[in-house]
């Protein structure tokens, strides 16, 4: 029997919150061509991804290059998104420094975000009980669910499962998203935290099989251009029919070899230039896309007739 199974061995039903069942698309933030947040292209942005099926949105994540957001910019992203989208805003107020977390946990909660996604402490590197409590002391003070959001790659320290666990059976944190890319730890996340604790893929290319194992949905880079698809896929996967989520896993498989030529979001943010949306180039310091690597992102979206 495979780990994932817990809600059925345990024989009752999982209460995670709708919104976080589904495809939650990881929004850019549009700029202009002056350098400022593009408020009207942000707009339109989430609407067409509401409009894709997505189950809510999460600004200020990593690809919505939160790292260079002044704190007002960051913090006007955040009401926007609450503004002008008809579903759920789960979103980015991570930080290195707790206090920083904090402000902009409450900031997102007293704007009216449904939940906080919040990246492990970059750079610090802190230690397991450093990690405790930070995520503790921002539990505390703010009055929203809390997603634990786990990608070693951008932090250089991986979240053990079992500090997940205890987080989860605290009640400090709603749910993860794992961007490890490592199954097994999954599995283990799975397993040790219970049916109602929320498990998102954080790699477009890993969402079926880490919905196969027991996962809910997924925080997605490719939804910002193609979000009925990715939509589309992880219904199939929630529903049980693994044969269609399948097929469009494959479907949507050129164009996530793409989207992550680049550091993220350089490629998607140049696709959606391409493809209509808006997005504009990236801060500094993540430069443009390269030369060869647009050429492999034209003749994919081509391939995808999206161009």
């Amino acid at each position: 029997m495979a780990r994932a199974s817990v809600s059925r061995r345990r024989g009752r039903r999982s209460r995670v919150p709708g919104f976080l069942r589904g495809a939650i698309p990881a929004l850019v933030t549009p700029f202009t061509r002056e350098g400022g947040v593009d408020e009207e292209g942000l707009r339109r942005n989430i609407e067409f991804a509401v409009r894709g099926g997505s189950s809510a949105v999460c600004p200020c994540g990593t690809t919505g290059e939160s790292a260079t957001l002044s704190h007002g910019e960051h913090r006007r992203v955040v009401e926007l998104s609450v503004e002008c989208s008809r579903v759920p805003v789960v979103a980015g107020t991570g930080s290195n420094s707790t206090e920083e977390a904090v402000e902009l946990t409450c900031h997102a909660a007293d704007a009216g975000a449904r939940a906080a996604l919040l990246i492990t402490p970059y750079y610090n590197k802190p230690n397991r009980e450093g990690l405790l409590r930070h995520f503790r002391e921002v539990h505390r003070a703010a009055d929203i669910p809390l997603l634990l959001y786990n990608i070693p790659g951008r932090t250089g320290q991986n979240v053990e499962p079992a500090l997940i666990s205890q987080l989860a059976r605290e009640g400090v944190i709603a749910g993860v998203k794992e961007a490890s890319g490592n199954l097994v730890q999954v599995s283990d996340v799975i397993e040790g935290s219970g049916p109602d604790f929320a498990v998102l893929s954080g790699d477009d290319v890993l969402t079926v099989p880490i919905l196969s194992l027991g996962g809910c949905g997924v925080i997605s880079v490719a939804s910002n251009i193609v979000p009925r698809l990715v939509s589309g896929m992880v219904a199939a996967a929630l529903r049980g029919d693994y044969g269609e989520a399948r097929r469009l896993h494959y479907r949507l498989s050129p164009l996530l070899d793409v989207l992550f030529l680049e550091t993220n979001p350089i490629p998607v943010k140049r696709a959606m230039d391409l493809v209509g949306l808006a997005a504009g180039s990236p801060r500094l310091p993540l430069a443009p896309l390269g030369r060869e690597n647009e050429r492999r992102l034209r003749a994919a979206l081509r391939g995808m007739r999206l161009l």
